[in-house]
This record gives structure tokens, sequence and C-alpha cells, in this order.
């Protein structure tokens, strides 16, 4: 699989709805599934301001899905993604690994974009 899971063919291709950006808290974040046949495609996308992020919902430390429970990517404060199987910290920013076992690798880039108050897959 490509850094990015862009060979995964429940991936959704580029201009896909995902939500409207007034969906989405700020800060906050939102997961979404799909899934083609037998495969099965997961990402999350966190807001903090006018910023909108897209991750694949898969943590470098273990595979595992960062949420336990629906759309609970960040910590209490909403400054950090936290990865509920063992504690790891990203940056809502670039999904960099700021604590735990996977410290200084990245979360994997969904790439996504906000047009006319709409979040899109780029």
């Amino acid at each position: 699989m490509t850094r990015d899971g862009g060979d995964n063919p429940a991936r959704p291709p580029a201009g896909v709805r995902l939500c409207a950006l007034a969906d989405l808290a700020d800060p906050g974040a939102k997961g979404f599934r799909f899934r083609q046949d037998q495969s099965l495609f997961a990402g999350f996308l966190v807001r903090q301001g006018d910023q909108v992020t897209g991750y694949v919902d898969s943590c470098p430390h273990n595979g595992w899905p960062l949420a336990v429970m629906d759309d609970r990517y960040l910590t209490r404060e909403g400054d950090r993604i936290i990865c509920s199987a063992h504690g790891a910290m990203f940056r809502p920013a670039d999904g960099l690994c700021v604590a735990g076992p996977c410290a200084d690798d990245h979360l994997r880039p969904w790439p996504v974009t906000v047009a006319d108050g709409e979040i899109l897959t780029a």
C-alpha cells in the first residue's frame, strides 16, 4: 500500500462530499468509512479554526484505528489527536507523533479540500 492509502479500492476518489464545514466542530474531528467489495477505507477529518486536515484512520505504531468511539480523535483540550489504544499523541496540523511509541512518525495524510463551505476529498 502506498503511504497515502491511494491503492485501496475503497478510498473515495477526488470530489466526494464528506460533510459541510459547519457540521465539524472547531476544534473537532469526524470519522468516515467507505467500503467497496471486501475493501474498507477509514479516514477522519480534524478541524482547528479554518484549517481542515484529513488522515487515514490507522496508528503508525500498530495499524489500529485511532478512535474506539465514533469521532473521538482529539484530546479533551482539542489540541492533539490521540490514539485510544496506547495514548500516542499527534499534532493536528501535520500528523507528527509528539508523544508515545511512534514518536517522530506521522499519520498518513488523506487529502481533502474546503470549497463553498463543503469538505471534499481531493
